[in-house]
């Protein structure tokens, strides 16, 4: 929702005003969820976030959504202003340094961000368990991870314990004049989210800590070790960053937009980020001395029939399921239709969605099109005529709407600029069905071809009005009408007159209610074959004597060599060191383990197991390990070091 929001109005802008408009955006890469996502899938996190990019470009063109950039947040650039952005705020004495207690692991030898933690929400109404270490899902209450009940690492499932750690903060107290003084420019931020980022402002702004200790995929910080940029302070950088690739891409200059006060800059953002981006992000940029925004422009929520949505109600719809199925002009289309400008929650009801789009999209807008250009091709060799003066208080009417649909684009009511184009569209179709040319043709000839040249002028214009929302729609109608790109201004010109036309070729198909349900049932598919969370306990297998459990031979074990097996997707082929002998061993771990990972690593090992002939090899023993699949696997081991071939009793 947001990119198409902000591709509307980059591409309004565009096709309005002659000065320069540019969209940049960037993949956000770092932090605490992309490394658990790579370590979980076996692989680095650059490779991890290189999938993601070429998925996420591949949707975006899909969805018609033109960036002038689409960078990363894990590039050289967004280094190099990040650390300088650091280390101006440091000379200003505006970067301190404090202990803080937080959890670590001993197991994994690592301390614990929010995501890595898991535990009873410490809310005594609520007591939800298995929540994350900053906010409760089930209640909304947030919190520090120490005040979580029942903590435990949300990778090995052990109980943490609290350790000290010196964090990097930034004193955005410091800023809170020039930030009240920022909030409250006119024409900055809509009035509602002004209002509450000034509660923030009257509760007292607290240090911000900017810095994470390792492991952690993210920027070093200059000077250390194990400790990180958090990645809430390089991310917006990325908008910097993505703008010194463009300029140097296009031979533009950098300094034009970042080091210029009388450059635009407007971010479009969710709600839930508002306090990153209103607070934290101007304070840092007036910091440095770089430009600041002109608009922080934010949007609400999406929900999908009225409720957040869910995995377990198939309602969890990726880009690509939507694709699989839908036409994207049909959402660029809902969403422009509901969207107003406003921070309020945007619900895309499936029912409103299917009926919405039919109703206006294909009925009245594509539907003008259908009627006037076969007809114009069959019966006049497709050629218009020219326009009579009695349609003339029609083009009147239709030009007045025109500066009104201007302003609600400006404003972001997208809502509003598409009422008034179906309405738009509505009088020509109301004008084509009382004019009659079916009828008209057989005896004034011209008459009727004069109808028809009104309504195509009627469709350049509701094209030009809607080429913001619908690119791909308006470039159609423009290779029908064969005219010039459109403009904005080619919406009043109503001057299409003994102009040759092309043939029609249908422009959008009725959405099909059956195709809504089969992308909601593909998206229940792809819940099912996803990994989920936590995995119920399996029941206990029969009881068995001490006789029996006497005859497995656990024994410990060295992992000396690790390898992923060419051609299977879960395997590890492991070469162990059983104190007598080396033996190989195939482990179903690979989507929970790299490689790398378990080299060096004492395990336990079942020894007397009978060798196992698969396709790649033969297995020589059994690997303990706990989990409910190969998706969510923790290899048992020691954390002191035991003597290889010892046995496990």
């Amino acid at each position: 929702m947001e990119y198409i929001q902000t591709d509307i109005c980059v591409r309004f802008l565009k096709l309005t005003r002659a000065r320069r408009r540019i969209y940049l955006c960037a993949d956000d890469t770092h932090g605490t969820p992309i490394e658990i996502n790579a370590r979980r899938a076996g692989i680095t996190p650059e490779a991890l976030i290189a999938h993601y990019y070429e998925e996420h470009q591949r949707d975006f063109a899909d969805f018609h959504i033109a960036f002038d950039c689409y960078y990363t947040t894990n590039s050289p650039e967004n280094r190099k202003h990040a650390e300088y952005i650091f280390e101006r705020l440091r000379e200003k004495g505006h970067i301190v340094t404090r202990p803080v207690a937080q959890y670590y692991c001993e197991k994994d030898g690592r301390f614990l961000p929010d995501r890595y933690i898991r535990g009873t929400c410490p809310n005594p109404r609520c007591q939800a368990a298995d929540q994350y270490g900053d906010v409760c899902e089930v209640c909304g209450t947030t919190y520090n991870p120490t005040d979580l009940r029942d903590p435990r690492c949300a990778l090995c499932g052990s109980t943490p314990v609290i350790r000290e750690s010196v964090h990097y903060f930034f004193t955005l107290s410091a800023y809170e004049d020039f930030l009240r003084q920022w909030v409250n420019t006119p024409g900055r931020l809509q009035p509602e989210v002004r209002r509450f980022i000034e509660t923030w402002l009257d509760e007292g702004l607290r240090d911000w800590d900017v810095s994470r200790d390792g492991p952690y995929f993210g920027f070093k910080i200059p000077g250390e070790e194990n400790k990180y940029f958090y990645v809430w302070l390089d991310a917006p950088v990325g908008y910097i960053a993505t703008t010194e690739k463009f300029c140097r891409d296009t031979g533009r200059d950098f300094d034009a937009y970042w080091h210029n006060p009388e450059a635009h800059i407007y971010h479009i953002i969710g709600k839930d980020i508002v306090y990153f981006h209103t607070l934290f992000w101007p304070a840092m940029l007036h910091g440095a001395g770089y430009t600041l925004p002109r608009k922080v422009l934010v949007h609400g929520f999406l929900t999908v029939n009225g409720e957040k949505m869910s995995k377990t109600r198939g309602t969890f719809i990726t880009a690509r399921t939507y694709l699989n199925h839908l036409d994207p002009q049909y959402l660029r289309y809902y969403f422009a239709a509901k969207l107003n400008g406003q921070p309020d929650d945007l619900d895309l009801s499936l029912d409103d969605f299917v009926n919405r789009v039919n109703a206006e999209l294909i009925n009245k807008i594509a539907n003008l099109v259908s009627r006037v250009v076969p007809f114009v091709t069959r019966h006049f060799d497709g050629r218009l005529g020219r326009l009579r003066p009695e349609v003339q208080p029609l083009v009147a009417d239709i030009r007045a709407r025109i500066p009104r649909i201007y302003e609600a684009y400006e404003r972001l009511e997208f809502s509003r600029a598409v009422q008034e184009i179906v309405a738009i569209a509505e009088i020509g179709n109301k004008y084509f069905q009382e004019a009659a040319p079916w009828d008209l043709v057989g005896r004034d000839r011209e008459a009727a071809q004069a109808a028809c040249t009104f309504v195509a002028n009627c469709c350049r214009a509701v094209a030009a009005l809607l080429k913001p929302v619908l690119p791909r729609y308006a470039a159609d109608v423009e290779a029908i009408l064969r005219v010039p790109p459109l403009q904005w201004e080619d919406a009043s010109r109503f001057d299409l007159e003994d102009h040759p036309i092309g043939p029609f070729r249908r422009l959008l198909e009725r959405v099909d209610a059956k195709r809504v349900e089969a992308m909601l049932a593909a998206s229940a598919a792809d819940l099912e074959a996803a990994p989920r969370p936590l995995a119920a306990v399996e029941p206990f297998a029969p009881e068995i004597s001490l006789e029996d459990f006497a005859r497995v031979d656990l024994r410990v074990a060295t992992v000396v060599a690790a390898e992923a097996v060419a051609g299977a997707d879960k395997l590890l082929r492991l070469r162990v060191d059983l104190g007598r002998e080396q033996r190989t061993i195939f482990a179903g771990i690979r989507p929970s383990y790299a490689p790398e990972e378990l080299v060096g690593k004492q395990v336990i090992v079942v020894a007397n197991l009978a060798p196992r002939r698969m396709r790649f090899g033969v297995s020589e023993g059994m690997l303990l390990a706990a989990g409910p699949d190969s998706r969510d696997v923790v290899v048992a081991e020691f954390t002191r070091p035991r003597r290889p071939g010892e046995r496990v009793r």
